[in-house]
């Protein structure tokens, strides 16, 4: 009876003990079966890591795998680790947005131009760009310079010149004129698209015209007409001009000078101011030329001249007439008359 006890008791610890042995085996078994494989790759980095953590946000915890705010990571952090399982880990790196004088620091996983606006909403025109170029990869901290293109499309008004146009005419005296039709501009309508980058003008072109207003042209007629004027002795006389004349006498308020003063009634040829003494311009009629002057009025003409004298006020186109009195030099006045010059 005692020997059965013992025989049962001896079994109940062998089968105690491989009890024991079994749990011991399964636990390892299983603890061994909970290790996975991972391979890690952060930036430019690549690790093999063996690990016990169940998913992927325990993993980079036991790892103390830095991971900044804004961070691309292949899988979610809740994902249940498998093995051989492959996990990629961007972190945000600095850049520099550059417009103008304006500077903003920006942050993107990715590394290319493009990216990197797309990545901060950073939208650009069809015609705007970048330096570097939009498909150029770069190193953390780069400075990116943006360029705004604008086009404009501006009307200007240019004036168009009109034409001077000179006919001859042989009806009309030689030395006279005779305006046939008033000149006028035209304007013509230039559009004109420029370019700005940044604000500033970079080129321009002109991208259509048209004109708004002809010009009308300056038309003139010019006498070729030979004058032949017979007078005292047959003599002829060739080539008229149309000139103001006015009328001077020896008085003070003409000549500026009293009787008692050096050069009084003396004229810029040295002889003595007389009836017949014309004041020209030498630049105009050279002085010593003989002259005769005819009234367009129907007043009675000047007559035969000589050009001796000159006058401060005495320039271009005019003349000026001598007269022996103050009150013919009042009655003359100011008026056009035919200035013609004798040919010799």
């Amino acid at each position: 009876m005692e020997n059965h006890k013992v025989d049962k008791t001896w079994k109940f610890r062998v089968l105690a003990a491989l009890a024991i042995a079994v749990t011991v085996s399964l636990g390892f078994y299983m603890y061994q079966g909970n290790e996975v494989n991972i391979t890690l790759q952060l930036e430019n980095e690549v690790r093999e890591i063996t690990s016990s953590a169940n998913t992927v946000d325990e993993l980079l915890a036991k790892e103390s795998i830095p991971i900044e705010k804004g961070a691309y990571i292949s899988l979610a952090l809740e994902t249940e680790l498998e093995d051989n399982m492959n996990i990629i880990i961007k972190n945000p790196k600095p850049y520099t947005i550059s417009l103008d004088e304006v500077e903003i620091d920006v942050k993107s996983i990715y590394d290319t131009v493009g990216e990197i606006l797309d990545d901060n909403s950073i939208v650009l025109g069809e015609k705007d760009f970048t330096y570097p170029k939009s498909e150029v990869q770069v190193s953390p901290g780069t400075k990116i310079k943006l360029f705004k293109v604008e086009e404009v499309v501006e009307t200007l008004e240019e004036v168009i010149p009109f034409d001077n146009v000179v006919n001859k005419n042989n009806k009309l005296d030689i030395g006279v004129t005779r305006i046939v039709q008033e000149g006028q501009n035209g304007l013509r309508k230039v559009h004109v698209k420029k370019e700005l980058i940044n604000g500033e003008l970079h080129s321009t072109e002109i991208v259509g015209e048209e004109i708004v207003a002809e010009p009308i042209s300056h038309v003139v007629e010019k006498g070729t007409k030979d004058i032949i004027v017979t007078s005292r002795g047959n003599t002829s006389y060739r080539k008229a001009i149309t000139m103001t004349a006015t009328a001077y006498d020896l008085s003070f308020e003409s000549c500026g000078k009293h009787p008692d003063e050096p050069g009084y009634g003396i004229t810029a040829s040295g002889t003595k101011a007389r009836p017949g003494v014309v004041a020209v311009d030498p630049k105009v009629i050279p002085l010593g030329t003989k002259l005769y002057i005819q009234s367009l009025d129907g007043t009675k003409d000047y007559g035969f001249a000589v050009a001796e004298d000159t006058g401060g006020a005495i320039k271009g186109n005019k003349i000026d007439l001598f007269f022996e009195s103050a009150k013919d030099v009042y009655r003359f006045g100011r008026r056009k008359v035919k200035v013609y010059i004798i040919n010799e």
